[in-house]
């Protein structure tokens, strides 16, 4: 096992992180930045975002599932999943009109500000105290992550 890889939260922590960090920086320039600059960052955290629930979708919740014979919490965040990929296609259809994509970009970061704080605060200490193998689970979002930014050309955050 690679000793760089990031167990399973950390890895997922690092990705909320870097979300939390695009999102600022459009606000930063919500005011005085081109609409190029404000889509380019839009367009950035929406590929880390589908990247994330992807991987999430496919390798996490259903390991939280089996761990935690519960599925009130993956249950809600598939629903906050699909809510946010609705509004990420939304976005994409409003490019052309500034002040709502603005809006549809704050409502986002909202949303994702909720689900962030679902999973880090009742979730993944859940996971935690599971027993469940972080470690191996981290190994598998790793590689899936890769392989999807490989994909679709991005470069690791």
């Amino acid at each position: 096992m690679n000793e760089n890889t990031q167990n399973a939260i950390e890895l997922l922590k690092a990705d909320h992180r870097e979300a939390e960090k695009l999102f600022r920086q459009f606000e930063s320039m919500k005011e005085s930045g081109t609409q190029e600059d404000k889509h380019e960052i839009v367009r950035q955290v929406c590929a880390a975002l589908l990247i994330h629930m992807h991987i999430e979708e496919a390798i996490l919740y259903p390991a939280a599932l089996e761990a935690l014979k519960e599925d009130a919490l993956v249950d809600e965040a598939i629903v906050e999943h699909k809510a946010a990929k609705d509004l990420i296609r939304h976005l994409g259809e409003t490019q052309d009109d500034a002040a709502m994509f603005d809006a549809k970009t704050k409502v986002l970061s909202e949303q994702i500000r909720h689900h962030v704080d679902e999973e880090e605060n009742k979730l993944f200490p859940r996971l935690r105290r599971s027993g469940i193998d972080l470690q191996a689970l981290g190994v598998r979002l790793t590689g899936k992550k890769s392989e999807l930014e490989r994909t679709h050309n991005m470069t690791p955050a």
